[in-house]
């Protein structure tokens, strides 16, 4: 496995796994029923970005990790 394609798939393991934790726990504004006008009534009170793009980082690490050992190993 080179070097370049350890990255693509540390980044493909990424992406997905930050699309899979967006959603969890998000309080929209429809839910504390304050919209301020001129916002959608889905949009994210407080989406708490940083960290889940930390807890992202860390389950797509321990996701790669293997998989590129098991390609190294067999490849």
């Amino acid at each position: 496995m080179t070097i370049t394609s350890a990255i693509v798939l540390l980044s493909v393991y990424w992406f997905i796994t930050l699309f899979i934790v967006l959603p969890i726990n998000v309080t929209t504004q429809t839910d504390e029923r304050d919209v301020i006008e001129g916002t959608a009534p889905s949009s994210p009170i407080n989406p708490n970005l940083k960290r889940k793009f930390s807890i992202t980082t860390i389950i797509s690490i321990i996701l790669w990790i293997p998989t590129c050992f098991i390609i190294n190993l067999f490849y």
